[in-house]
């Protein structure tokens, strides 16, 4: 196969980070590229690992994430689809309802109710949908993610299976769960353009949690709390925030974030159902470090790999832009089939140009690409080739 050449793509001006992101062929605003303030709702969050694209676009930096079995909340990353409600939403947690259709006994339970039912923890990638859309030949609409909407968490709730099992099982019919999320819908506009509400196959419900804590502290606004519905292994969006809502359906739901968006569309095409859903995460990995210039010697080379649905199996690093492969080494514990596996590559490194790359296999044998197939909005980037680093050893 050709080698593409991104590094040619796109001059930018800028600060020295930027240049840094222009050598790897990313596409970076000077907005993107700086530092600025917090929105109020995160402003907790630790703005020197962050890069504030907008108030509900906010990137984790590359060389934050180092080798993290699990992400901080204050490094996270943040992407909305629609304003979070307001504050008081959270001020009395237990109290928050979240209506259970498309069962035997439908019926509201408030988060109280949810934690007398069971709990279960599962470590899990969140990863935007659009995370390395920077990283796509053509040029795509939205925010020109990298490599940081993403992060590894933990996730505390009970199973949306008990849950069900408790109000009498799944009623006939059904083939997909659909959340709904509780952002409220400004005044004068249609509800179904703007409601976040998406539709998973049923056959993830066995895996998909009522979530109240995250990494073992209650979910804060900005990443859904008081509830939120995980799906382990699927891209971001379909884990929504707030969730209001649970139902077994015959159908997906007719929104707009459904019907039209969050579709695996041919380029010049526009979104509708008869396109692939975008679902389930697919094998990935990228470089942590180093990611600069460096002094020759001994280096230890990092970097993440996930499996995406699947469990992560190993991982290769490739200095000469993928002309020879080394097995690299997963460090720290192994957190389960849906969590990332930080890796490392122990290498004397002599004067000279690097272009450094990872490859990573699922437990299935799926094999990270070297670039994806494109589609029109710039989901699921999985390729290895594009978010390469070059370093110079001097």
């Amino acid at each position: 196969m050709e080698k593409i050449d991104l590094r040619r793509r796109h001059l930018l001006a800028g600060t020295a980070g930027a240049a840094a992101l222009v050598a790897s062929g990313v596409r970076v605003s000077a907005q993107e590229a700086g530092a600025g303030p917090l929105p109020e709702y995160v402003e907790f969050k630790d703005a020197d690992a962050l890069i504030i694209h907008s108030n509900n676009t906010i990137e984790t930096k590359r060389d934050v994430f180092g080798v993290q079995p699990i992400t901080s909340e204050h490094q996270l990353y943040v992407r909305n689809n629609v304003t979070p409600p307001d504050e008081s939403i959270v001020a009395d947690r237990d109290a928050w309802e979240v209506s259970i259709e498309g069962v035997a006994n439908p019926g509201s339970v408030t988060v109280g109710d949810l934690k007398r039912m069971g709990v279960e923890t599962v470590a899990m990638v969140l990863q935007c949908s659009g995370n390395g859309r920077a990283f796509f030949e053509h040029e795509t609409s939205g925010t020109q993610w990298q490599t940081g909407a993403a992060g590894c968490v933990m996730w505390t709730g009970v199973p949306l299976r008990t849950v069900v099992e408790n109000m009498g099982g799944v009623v006939d019919g059904a083939q997909f769960v659909t959340g709904t999320g509780g952002e409220e819908i400004p005044e004068g506009l249609n509800a179904s353009d703007v409601i976040v509400e998406r539709s998973v196959p049923l056959d993830a419900l066995d895996n998909i949690l009522l979530a109240w804590d995250m990494n073992g502290e209650p979910i804060s606004l900005a990443h859904g709390g008081p509830l939120r519905m995980i799906v382990p292994g699927f891209t971001g969006v379909n884990n929504v925030k707030y969730i209001k809502r649970v139902a077994m359906t015959e159908v997906e739901t007719d929104a707009l974030i459904q019907r039209q968006r969050y579709r695996l569309v041919p380029l010049g095409e526009s979104g509708s159902p008869e396109y692939p859903s975008v679902w389930q995460m697919e094998v990935k990995s990228w470089i942590t470090g180093p990611l600069e210039a460096a002094a020759s010697g001994m280096h230890q080379i990092t970097g993440l790999a996930f499996g995406g649905i699947n469990a992560v199996d190993s991982v290769e690093v490739s200095l000469d832009d993928g002309e020879t492969w080394e097995a690299a080494e997963f460090v720290g514990p192994d957190l389960g089939r849906y969590a990332w596996r930080p890796f490392v590559l122990a290498k004397d490194l002599a004067p000279g140009s690097y272009r450094i790359v990872s490859r990573a296999t699922d437990s299935e044998g799926n094999q990270q690409p070297e670039a994806p197939e494109p589609n029109q909005s710039g989901y699921n980037h999985n390729g290895w080739r594009a978010p390469g680093v070059d370093v110079t050893i001097s």
